[in-house]
Parts: structure tokens; C-alpha cells; sequence
């Protein structure tokens, strides 16, 4: 395998009726770590570049390129792709140093601005073959963004689309960011509703939150990229928790970083082999989503 386009990814998963991971990047172990997962399950992933892990290691070109040739080398496909950049600048940078996508969040701005920027980036990616992800209605928890009870409108999402030219749509639908616990509550008949009206694919962000047999309804309702961040860093991190109190002395990172790196890994392969398998093992709920939307329509 080589480096992957993300459109072309989440095109199988969608066709396929499955979900596909997109993993958050934090450093180069847990992109190592999310990559020999994907070796390992014989499956495509995405690795996700956050505008926050940029900042963190002072630049993109460090860390970009680093997954890059992570992807480059290995066996599965993997593809690279920016996440949350609310600078058009970050995302123009992504576009020329070779990411498959990437996800413009101008949702901060009102409707008219969000559909303005978010197309000014459209077309600059999609003349270099880069895809776009954007976001309509708030997803919440970062920054105290949160609002219970907001969702994405079908209508508009699909008059946003239009506008702006997007490739895939990350959607309001029950989940928060940055959550430590799984107990999020989607809405799966209005998934079902969106994924019919639009005819790009749909991304669940804040998915650490979500319990699995949600996220499976959810792939069956229509979903197809499934972004996670926090849940795998808690495995990291109570990994390294772990050796450190077992291992008072130790004093080289490489000993305690691994644990975490391998610890990671095995949750994202089991994570990808959930998504992967959604969509056959759960047709009834699809139906049962899409019967839903209909009655609420």
C-alpha cells in the first residue's frame, strides 16, 4: 500500500455501507501506534492532524510530514488528514504538503461567513485534488461550545453542500467532544434524514463519547467516518499510569511510551474491526432508522 486519498476511503466504507476510523494524531507514537493497528486488521484508516496538535509541536510541517511517511510505509492504507483547522492558512498548507483532506471548521462563524470561507478553501483544495470536510449545526464541548439540544437540519445541510462544494459533513446528531465517558445519546432517525437528503458522506466527531453499539446504529443509520480522540488517549494514558507506578525508577521514556503507544493500538484495531463490521451486523437498525425518519419527516 501507499499513501491514501481520504475521498477515496471514505467513497469503499460509504458504497460498502460501513464505517471507516479517523484516529487523532496527539505525537509520532500514537500515529505509529494507530497505523500498526490498521497493519494488524487488514483495514484503512485515517490519521487526523488536529490545528490543536499543530500548535502543540510549533508547526505542521514537523508532525505532517512524520505521518506522511508513516502512511507512505506502510502496508495498510492509511490516509493524512487535517482536523478542525479554523485557519484557512493551516488548511492551504495541508493542500500543498500532500494531505488527502482536509476539515474546515468555520461553524464559529454565522451562516452566510461559514459558507463563504469554507468554499474559498473548497476550491483551492479540489484544484490540487484535496478533499474538504466542514461542519454544520455545533457539535459542542470545546471551549464551552456546548448546547444540549442542537442538531443539524437536513435542508440546510444539503443547501450548505451545494454552496460550498464540500466532500463530506460532520453533523450535530447527540455527540460532544472531548467526552471521558460513553454514555452520548444519538439521534439516529435524523441521521437516517441526513444521510438520505445529502449525497456526500457523514462524519460523527466527538465519537469517544458514544457507546459501541451506538456508533454500530449509527454506521447503519448512515454514518461513515467515525472520528476518535479522547477514548484512545485514555488508553495511552492509563497505560503509561500504569508502568510509571509499577516502575518508580525508570527514567527512559522510550520504556513507558511504548506501553502507552502498544496499549493505543490495540483499542484502535479493535475499534476499526467494530466500524468495519457495523453495517452488515446492523441492517435492522438502519431500517429501523430510516422508518423513523420517515414518520418524523
Amino acid at each position: 500500500m501507499t499513501l491514501a486519498p481520504t475521498a477515496d476511503l471514505i467513497a469503499r466504507a460509504a458504497q460498502a455501507g460501513v464505517g471507516i476510523g479517523a484516529f487523532n494524531v496527539i505525537h509520532l507514537e500514537t500515529a505509529e501506534g494507530i497505523v500498526s493497528a490498521a497493519e494488524r486488521a487488514d483495514l484503512p484508516v485515517i490519521l487526523q492532524v488536529s490545528q490543536n496538535c499543530v500548535t502543540y509541536h510549533g508547526g505542521l510541517d514537523p508532525i505532517g510530514r512524520a505521518c506522511l511517511e508513516l502512511a507512505a510505509e506502510s502496508s495498510a492504507a492509511v490516509a493524512v488528514h487535517l482536523d478542525h483547522a479554523e485557519d484557512a492558512v493551516l488548511a492551504r498548507r495541508a493542500v500543498d504538503l500532500g494531505f488527502g483532506s482536509v476539515m474546515f471548521d468555520a461553524s464559529r462563524l454565522d451562516y452566510d461567513e461559514n459558507v463563504a470561507a469554507t468554499a474559498a478553501v473548497a476550491a483551492y483544495a479540489h484544484e490540487r485534488g484535496v478533499a474538504v470536510e466542514a461542519e454544520l449545526g455545533e457539535i459542542g464541548g470545546k471551549d464551552g461550545a456546548h448546547a444540549p439540544g442542537v442538531r443539524t437540519d437536513p435542508d440546510e445541510a444539503a443547501a450548505f453542500v451545494a454552496a460550498t462544494g464540500v466532500d463530506a459533513l460532520a453533523v450535530a446528531v447527540g455527540s460532544s467532544h472531548a467526552m471521558t465517558s460513553r454514555e452520548a445519546s444519538l439521534d439516529l432517525a435524523l441521521i437516517a434524514r441526513v444521510h438520505a437528503t445529502l449525497s456526500v458522506p457523514l462524519v460523527l466527531h466527538g465519537s469517544s463519547g458514544v457507546p459501541d453499539d451506538t456508533i454500530a446504529a449509527a454506521i447503519a443509520a448512515g454514518m461513515t467516518k467515525v472520528n476518535v480522540s479522547t477514548h484512545l488517549n485514555g488508553f495511552f494514558t492509563r497505560a503509561v499510569r500504569e508502568y510509571l507506578d509499577s516502575h518508580p525508577d525508570v527514567v527512559d521514556s522510550r520504556k513507558y511510551v511504548a506501553v502507552g503507544r502498544t496499549a493505543l493500538s490495540g483499542e484502535a484495531e479493535r475499534m476499526l474491526r467494530l466500524f468495519a463490521q457495523a453495517g452488515s451486523a446492523q441492517t435492522g437498525s438502519a431500517e429501523a432508522g430510516a422508518a423513523q425518519a420517515g414518520g418524523a419527516a
